[in-house]
């Protein structure tokens, strides 16, 4: 159905470019950020969320605590859309917890959004929360049994329940411990009190978490980028099965398990993390670019130039670039400007809007062999958009060089892919996704380089490229598969 008018147009989100944007592109959950007698932590936490706005653009909040007074603004939106100044203005104290979001479990609105509040007898608290709990269901049918009622459909309110489940008048902190032994996935929670912030990282260590110093306080985020942006030093990453208190006492250490592994997800490394994050001792643009080394000498391409797919894929590229000796050229364009998409009431249109978001530089890719590296291969619609779009610029061939394995199996750790059914390398071989994307050449890195770029480290999670998932999966693997193709 066309839109009556050019207005109409133009204000309704196109399903058909959602559709490509969000099924072929992996999205983190989200982000978390706090600050403990840092003075105005409001604003401090402002910047940090804008700078972990790459890990969700659904929806962001801060509450902070001013005395035993508990504020919170929150929205759907990036965190320039949501945060006023007379918003932050409102949010005073010198303790406060941000949360930026893309939904998976539980969906999106603005109920999920982040930090959730709780008013209790014992203590009022809010929780943020990056990750996923795959027990989810069978806790929230526990706790709905035994009379707690749920304000969102987002699995991290469970946290909340299950550490209040009996309203025993006991110290937070075994509360929490409790709560976090019944939990089995990936995460990082902080738990902010009036005159406390808990950081709680999963026994897997799937998920990152760091501490730093700022002004005398304490500041926690799921990233080391946002520490460099507001000043911060870092001080060190909070360990698998670590709670860790920021108080008036200083910082404080207690494990809530004995069970500690160290599996960073390594699309953490490939994808997610920004470039300038340090992730467990390791830079993520090094990883990156020394990834793009060694597959170079995995898969050379025969090629006159090395193109990068904006913005993930650009170190990868450059390594690519260097170690092969080909010049490393731009040509591909990334507007950075354009938010959500808009419907288009004809295919032509459509075609554009997909062009408004990315667009071939004809005067360096045509006639040329272009070796295109990109990050990952999802559904595979927009590695097959790219490389049209890089054909019909007059480039002769190209041959594309991903960074990362196949994906083959669903996540089930706060990345949105959790069914086989959007992979499209679960069913397909390399040649027949090389025919699918319509390139000359495919290649794909080896699951032993990844682990070869990151040096210091001897473990990561890869269970979406090989199905070795390292923690329980409850019923999640049975509802990926539920089509019984696999």
């Amino acid at each position: 159905m066309l839109p009556e008018t050019d207005k109409d147009m133009i204000v309704m989100v196109s399903e058909e470019m959602d559709r490509l944007q969000i099924f072929d592109s992996l999205h983190e959950e989200c982000g978390v950020f706090g600050a403990f007698d840092v003075p105005d932590a409001a604003s401090i936490t402002y910047y940090a969320l804008h700078s972990l706005q790459h890990r969700g653009q659904e929806g962001c909040g801060i509450v902070t605590f001013d005395g035993g007074t508990m504020l919170r603004e929150k929205g759907l939106g990036l965190v320039t859309e949501v945060f006023s100044k007379e918003k932050l203005e409102r949010l005073t104290g010198s303790v406060a917890i941000g949360h930026v979001r893309y939904s998976t479990a539980g969906g999106g609105g603005l109920d999920n959004v982040q930090p959730f509040t709780f008013r209790h007898y014992t203590g009022n608290f809010a929780l943020a929360h990056n990750g996923n709990i795959v027990n989810s269901e069978q806790l929230r049918h526990y706790l709905e049994e035994n009379g707690s009622l749920f304000h969102s459909t987002s699995d991290s309110e469970i946290l909340a329940h299950l550490m209040k489940k009996n309203n025993r008048e006991e110290q937070r902190i075994d509360a929490i411990i409790d709560a976090l032994n019944m939990i089995e996935g990936a995460f990082a929670f902080l738990i902010m009190t009036p005159r406390r912030i808990y950081a709680c990282r999963d026994k897997y260590g799937l998920r990152p978490l760091s501490l730093g110093r700022l002004n005398g306080g304490w500041v926690v985020s799921s990233e080391t980028c946002a520490f460099d942006v507001i000043g911060a030093e870092f001080v060190r990453d909070v360990e698998p099965g670590e709670i860790v208190s920021l108080d008036h006492h200083g910082l404080r250490s207690n494990d809530y398990s004995q069970y500690k592994r160290r599996k960073m997800c390594a699309m953490e490394y490939i994808y997610f993390s920004r470039p300038d994050s340090d992730i467990e001792g390791c830079n993520v643009h090094a990883f990156r670019k020394e990834t793009g080394r060694l597959l170079w000498r995995e898969a050379p391409a025969e090629a006159d130039i090395v193109v990068g797919v904006p913005d993930s894929s650009l170190s990868a590229a450059m390594g690519y670039s260097e170690e092969g000796g080909l010049p490393y050229e731009m040509g591909l364009i990334k507007n950075k400007y354009v938010g959500r998409t808009f419907i288009q009431p004809s295919q032509a249109l459509r075609e554009k809007g997909v062009k408004m978001k990315l667009s071939a530089v004809k005067s360096i890719v045509n006639g040329k062999r272009v070796a295109l590296v990109d990050d990952s291969i999802v559904r595979g619609t927009t590695s097959k958009r790219i490389v049209d779009m890089l054909h019909e610029a007059g480039a002769t061939e190209v041959h594309v060089r991903i960074a990362s394995p196949p994906i083959t199996h669903p996540c089930f750790y706060g990345v949105d892919i959790s069914t086989y059914d959007e992979l499209l390398c679960a069913s397909k071989s390399v040649e027949e996704v090389r025919r699918i994307i319509g390139a000359d050449s495919l290649a794909f890195i080896s699951e032993g380089a990844l682990f070869e770029a990151a040096r210091s480290r001897d473990d990561m999670c890869m269970a979406c490229f090989n199905g070795k998932y390292p923690t329980a999966l409850y019923s999640t693997l049975e509802e990926a598969n539920k089509d019984g193709k696999f």
